[in-house]
């Protein structure tokens, strides 16, 4: 089955690439979009910038020591994507692997020399998802069996050491290996990689051992700390090997811990990591929203640890959290054009940034960038792109499940359902029989949708959040329909009282977006607004739904020094403030951008319109 996790158990099982075909809507336009535009745009400033030219030997080296990892990356969409030019790339590659299966164009002469900053081995983890990808999309090829040679040579030099690597990544990929191949070193050595993390294994750094989570074993771990996305990657590996070896405990310790984390240390768009120092999570409501770093690789790593732990168990909440992180941070990230990225994704921008037509030598978010010093980012949207359709739907013994909602084909056990809907603009959709068949047909509900329905065979009835299930007594047959109503409406959204950083504000949600204040080259002045909690005004620009809030703009401060007395502030200006999902914000050029907007202290009368 093509898809990029596939357990031997668990609640549920995933439907491949080969079962879910999306058609046009929101997310079947961003997987063709990411297969004509995006795997090109990649490749090209790869080629451009050398990291490919590594592979052929030529000198000086280019990148970062970690950059290997990126043509991986790509791979791995290339194959997911069954794009035309992955058997040149992946010939490339081949060329450059050592007799022993050693493969790495940074560290051939001192190999394993440096543990903490290497990365050696999370650059083997990324091939080695690329390879899984070409095995399930294609069959052995010569990608393939570089890999097999790679994770073998792993096993030789690692099984009976207790060294890893800084950056998490190889033990999921050597798990969805084993559950490819059926060779049980792999899970074995993905297990000891997982039990010896945290010893410790590695040195000090200047940022602690809690950076590459090596400060306490994963067991007795309560929250996700250090680097964001080596500790959602670990996660992941954890969450994997729990699986494969029926270890119940390490799986509910994995629970708890993404539990804990998302009720304290992520952000409302699902976004995580809120430290630029170290790219890291920080203490427990510590959340600014003009700091968030929130970087894309650790969305993407967050939505692979909530799919997985959806299989694992059924719960709902986990696809929420997807839902959540899928809409408002991987969807962000790239552009409309998909031909420049975020990496940061902060929810509060306070000067426009300059437009960059070349290399981003910083992370910053302000304005997308067509490449990055560091371009982790974009290649794994690339691979993420073109395997979404395997995470949007599951089955177990009753039947289908349904997690995310896009326009597509889904077919199982001889049963073709055909996903109608304009979500997430409207909350209607319509699943149609196309092929008759048994089973089940579960629908999510989200968190959100309170006064949902659900409909068929002539009766209608409301369902709670969670999955509403539809049943056929005699089966379902060829032209049935199930229309599920979502009330996707606006709704203000507090904030927990512990986090200072946005205490005294409020946000706005519609559906599963999050929406915030753009306001082109600073006009209107976003740090002069203040908005009033009324019920906010749709409308309906080239198929996407914006919000006009009242708000009032109140007079500036002269300058001098900041601190005054408290005084009612007079002279505030009513206006009408628009604002735009968060996923679409920095598509216009320079802008300053905000998620959590202050609140008027006094009710105003709207004024004028300022188009944010």
């Amino acid at each position: 089955m093509a898809s990029p996790v596939l357990p031997s158990s668990g609640v549920l099982s995933p439907l491949g690439l080969d079962a879910i075909q999306p058609t046009p809507g929101f997310w079947g336009d961003r997987i063709v979009l990411n297969r004509e535009v995006t795997i090109a745009h990649c490749q090209e400033w790869m080629e451009r910038e050398g990291w490919i030219a590594n592979f052929r030997g030529e000198r000086p080296r280019r990148g970062r020591e970690f950059s290997d990892s990126e043509i991986y990356k790509l791979l791995e969409g290339m194959a997911w994507a069954d794009h035309p030019g992955l058997p040149e790339l992946a010939e490339t590659v081949a060329r450059a692997q050592e007799s022993d299966g050693y493969l790495n164009t940074r560290w051939s002469g001192a190999r394993y020399t440096d543990f903490e900053w290497g990365h050696e081995l999370y650059c083997y983890g990324h091939l080695i998802q690329a390879g899984v990808a070409r095995l399930r999309t294609h069959g052995e090829d010569e990608l393939t069996q570089v890999v097999r040679r790679a994770a073998d040579h792993i096993c030789d030099r690692f099984m009976a050491t207790t060294e890893t690597c800084g950056h998490p990544e190889v033990e999921m990929a050597l798990v969805e290996l084993y559950r490819a191949t059926g060779t049980e070193r792999y899970l074995e050595m993905a297990r000891r990689f997982v039990e010896r993390r945290g010893l410790p294994a590695l040195g000090d750094i200047e940022f602690g051992r809690g950076y590459f989570q090596d400060d306490m074993p994963v067991r007795q771990a309560r929250v996700f700390r250090g680097h964001a996305v080596r500790a959602l990657y670990l996660a992941c590996g954890v969450v994997d090997v729990a699986v494969e070896t029926g270890d119940t405990e390490l799986l509910k310790l994995a629970e708890a811990q993404w539990e804990r984390t998302v009720a304290r240390r992520t952000y409302l768009t699902g976004g995580m990591g809120s430290r630029h120092s170290g790219e890291s999570f920080g203490d427990d409501y510590e959340l600014p929203p003009d700091r968030a770093y929130s970087e894309t690789c650790a969305g993407i790593a967050s939505f692979m640890l909530s799919h997985r732990l959806l299989l694992a168990t059924g719960d709902v909440r986990y696809a929420d959290l997807a839902e959540r992180t899928l809409y408002n941070v991987l969807a962000t990230g790239p552009a409309l054009d998909g031909r420049s990225f975020f990496y940061a994704n902060p929810l509060q921008v306070r000067v426009p940034a300059e437009p960059l037509d070349g290399i981003n030598l910083a992370s910053e978010g302000g304005l997308r960038s067509p490449w990055f010093t560091v371009s982790c980012c974009p290649s794994n949207i690339v691979r993420t792109f073109a395997s979404l359709p395997a995470y949007l739907a599951a089955t177990d013994p009753s039947g289908v499940w349904i997690h995310h909602y896009t326009p597509a084909e889904i077919r199982h056990d001889g049963l073709v359902l055909r996903v109608e809907t304009d979500y997430p603009w409207s909350g209607e959709i319509t699943v149609r029989v196309a092929e008759g068949g048994p089973g089940r047909i579960s629908l999510r509900v989200p968190s959100w949708a309170q006064g949902a329905t659900i409909s068929h065979g002539g009766s209608r009835r409301a369902v709670s959040p969670g999955y509403a299930v539809a049943e056929a007594e005699s089966g379902w047959r060829t032209g049935d329909v199930i229309s599920l109503d979502l009330p996707v409406t606006s709704r203000w959204t507090v904030p927990d009282s512990r986090i200072d950083a946005v205490r005294g504000s409020v946000a706005v949600e519609r559906g599963p977006l999050v929406y915030c204040a753009e306001s082109v080259a600073d006009d209107p002045p976003l740090a002069e607004v203040r908005v009033l909690r009324s019920e906010p005004a749709e409308r309906v620009v080239d198929g996407v739904v914006e919000l006009d809030v009242e708000a009032a703009l109140a007079r500036p401060e002269p300058d001098g020094w900041p601190y005054t007395p408290e005084n009612p502030r007079e002279g505030a200006e009513p206006v009408t403030l628009r604002l735009v999902p968060y996923h679409r914000w920095g598509n216009r050029g320079p802008a300053t951008m905000r998620v959590w907007l202050p609140v008027a202290s006094n009710p105003l009368s709207p004024g004028r319109t300022l188009c944010g």
